[in-house]
């Protein structure tokens, strides 16, 4: 049974720092394109970074330039990271790993609440 677990999320200052963590156990996760994705109140889930079995990352325009993001994945550990730096109150949202594009069900999310 495949399963998604996200963790690392939390409560952060306007220009702190996260990182994400997201355990895909079920699934041979190296050899699928695995995305980090962010769903904000209202609006719906946006797809922030994504990378291939071999490393090779994509972001999205809204998060490109505008924060230091990074996505990273260790293999060994079926195991995808979204480290996020410069974080704003807009970043807040519940952010999610899936396969790019989604085919798994979803976990439940790690939120992450950007506020002074």
């Amino acid at each position: 049974q495949v399963q998604l677990v996200e963790s690392g999320g939390g409560l952060v200052q306007p220009g702190g720092s996260l990182r994400l963590s997201c355990v895909a156990s079920g699934i041979i996760s190296s050899i699928y394109p695995m995305g980090w994705y962010r769903q904000a109140p209202g609006k719906q889930r946006e797809l922030v970074a994504s990378i291939t079995g071999d490393g090779s990352t994509n972001y999205a325009d809204s998060v490109k330039g505008r924060f230091a993001i990074s996505i990273s994945r260790d293999n060994t550990k079926n195991t995808v990271y979204l480290q996020m730096n410069g974080l704003k109150p807009e970043d807040t949202a519940v952010y999610y790993c899936n396969t790019k594009p989604s085919r798994m069900n979803w976990g439940q999310g790690t939120q992450v609440t950007v506020s002074s």
